[in-house]
């Protein structure tokens, strides 16, 4: 069974790792009219390409936070608690000074350097510690008033510490103190604060006009390399996965002081319950993000930020006792997304999200298993906004504010992406017909 706030996850094929932080120690909102002046008005949702074949099974899982998150400030075994079949990090490697792109022939310029040198100046490395624990991670400049986006498993720790010290180096080298504006575990992303001159904004495209199979650059300090640039595609679209809350482990979420935990207690970095999972809609790619690449920025070849890389499959198990690195398989949150939930924060300290109020399974497609093709509804609670729409168990939810649904994963993720008391279109089946509803959803808490 399936509710919208938690998920029994089914193991996967290829353990998926969040491009977490990875740590020196083992780790025990709407905006005014408009819109925030840096951003300006938010694209409507795009309509979603259809789908040549059902996906198989349920979303991909995140099992732990590691893959582009937090990498150990130095020591070695630090490393090895989080990320432990990672290389070694030596002191000179998590140290390396900041590396700004360098054009040594200007004659001989491609479109990934001149879309680097465009973007990487409003690309920052985030240093956090708590106690014995700490790392680093990335960020993205939204203004010239020092606020910067990252993942929320950045700066709690993969949800370890509510309150860690963050500091954070921008591409020209100087360092600041920052202070956490308000964190969102339930798309897994964060602004901060620094008190700075000069900073350079980065410049936000539009992720709905994202194709498959465009140039895709990410940004950020994979290691502890500042200001490292690597390319590829974008694989795919409109791609769900589930990935370990990263809210904090002592009950707060850091939501402008808030301390609710909508999750409960988090489990490590395994999410071995169901209520330490969300489910989130991204960009995949195979530009190659790693330990350290958590907050960074995924761009287009225009140098305009279209996600915030945030997670990597590893070929590795879930249970076993080493995973690996890059494999050519990252994930990276739609800009428009990323950019609804910051404006929230930056308003009013946290970020709202759409709920239905139902429960809902996978309807499996025909006799085999092995495939859905919508979300079944088990039961609806009274009062909610599913309720108002009129939607009843055994009803089968295909699509929820122009996204496709073929499992109860996508659907939660398709609520989540919108803000609370947003009216949509949600199509379902009922005795084999398909029917449209405009539903307004209630807030996830």
């Amino acid at each position: 069974m399936y509710t919208e706030t938690s998920h029994n996850p089914v193991p996967p094929t290829a353990a998926l790792q969040e491009t977490a932080p990875q740590g020196t120690a083992p780790l025990p909102t709407l905006p005014p009219a408009g819109g925030h002046p840096a951003f300006g008005p938010v694209p409507p949702a795009p309509p979603v390409r259809p789908r040549d074949k059902k996906r198989v099974g349920p979303a991909v899982f995140v099992t732990c936070l590691v893959a582009a998150g937090l990498l150990g400030g130095g020591v070695a075994s630090g490393v090895a608690a989080v990320w432990p079949d990672a290389p070694a990090a030596t002191g000179t490697t998590a140290q390396a000074a900041i590396s700004p792109v360098i054009v040594n022939n200007t004659e001989s310029v491609n479109a990934v350097t001149a879309a680097a040198q465009k973007a990487s100046p409003s690309v920052v490395t985030i240093s956090v510690s708590s106690g014995s624990s700490g790392g680093t991670g990335s960020g993205i400049i939204l203004d010239t008033e020092g606020h910067i986006l990252t993942n929320t498993h950045v700066v709690t720790l993969d949800g370890a510490a509510a309150d860690a010290a963050v500091e954070v180096r921008t591409n020209n080298g100087q360092v600041y103190k920052a202070t956490i504006v308000g964190t969102d575990p339930l798309s897994d992303l964060a602004v901060i604060k620094i008190d700075a001159d000069g900073l350079t904004p980065a410049t936000l495209g539009d992720s709905g006009a994202v194709n498959v199979g465009d140039k895709a650059i990410a940004i950020g300090a994979p290691l502890g390399l500042s200001g490292t640039v690597t390319d590829g595609i974008v694989s795919a679209v409109n791609r769900t996965i589930e990935t370990a809350s990263s809210a904090t482990s002592d009950g707060s979420s850091s939501q402008g002081g808030s301390s609710q935990n909508p999750f409960g207690s988090q489990q490590g970095l395994s999410a071995s319950a169901a209520q330490d999972s969300i489910s989130i809609n991204v960009i995949q790619t195979d530009a190659a993000i790693n330990p350290g690449n958590s907050g960074g920025a995924l761009v287009n070849a225009q140098g305009e930020i279209i996600g915030v890389n945030v997670a990597i499959a590893s070929a590795g198990s879930s249970s076993s006792s080493t995973q690996s690195g890059n494999i050519g398989v990252g994930f990276s949150i739609p800009i428009n997304q990323a950019k609804r939930v910051a404006e929230e924060i930056i308003s009013t300290g946290k970020a709202t999200h759409g709920q239905l109020g139902l429960s809902v399974q996978d309807k499996t497609s025909g006799s085999s298993s092995d495939f859905t093709a919508g979300a079944e509804v088990a039961s609806v609670t009274s009062g909610s906004a599913a309720d108002k729409a009129g939607l009843k168990a055994g009803d089968v939810v295909t699509g929820l504010a122009g996204r496709t649904v073929t499992d109860a994963s996508e659907l939660t993720a398709a609520a989540r992406e919108q803000a609370a008391g947003a009216t949509v279109k949600i199509t379902f089946q009922r005795d084999g017909q398909s029917q449209t509803a405009d539903i307004t959803l209630d807030a996830a808490s």
